[in-house]
């Protein structure tokens, strides 16, 4: 129940953030720079996700994280992640259209392909939560295709 009321708050502050500002809805969004602790955790996924490590991807996942996939049941929790991920991988870039954080909370929204010179092909919405180490862990990981 918590993490449902995470994303609804993620999602009623993209409402105010620069994701919503989008004049056209023909526009390609514009990429924003993040705070290195943020764009950090956008980093170590591309590497995980480009060597497939199923492993190193589950541990930016808070120990209660989902994965909410199209096409597939939720996971949650790092092993059901590692798991899930699997045979998963590929060239990845990641970007980012908004982001907001507060306390030990964050979100970030954005589009994904496998090529930067190429239109996403894809959109996703992370969760954070900061863990007590400072790190930033993903809470929640949602993407769908275009």
């Amino acid at each position: 129940m918590r993490i449902f009321f995470l994303v609804l708050t993620c999602c009623m502050l993209a409402s105010g953030s620069a994701f919503a500002q989008q004049s056209d809805e023909t526009d390609a969004l514009q990429s924003i720079t993040l705070p290195p602790e943020l764009d950090r955790v956008l980093r170590d996924y591309e590497r995980g996700w480009a060597e497939r490590d199923a492993a190193a991807l589950a541990a930016l996942f808070t120990p209660d994280g989902f994965v909410l996939r199209p096409g597939h049941p939720p996971v949650r929790g790092r092993a059901a992640v590692e798991e899930a991920y699997q045979n998963s991988g590929g060239p990845l870039h990641l970007r980012a259209f908004a982001f907001e954080s507060s306390d030990s909370i964050a979100y970030i929204i954005g589009g994904y392909s496998s090529n930067p010179e190429r239109p996403d092909g894809g959109k996703f919405v992370l969760t954070l939560r900061q863990a007590p180490d400072g790190h930033w862990l993903i809470a929640a990981d949602i993407d769908n295709q275009n």
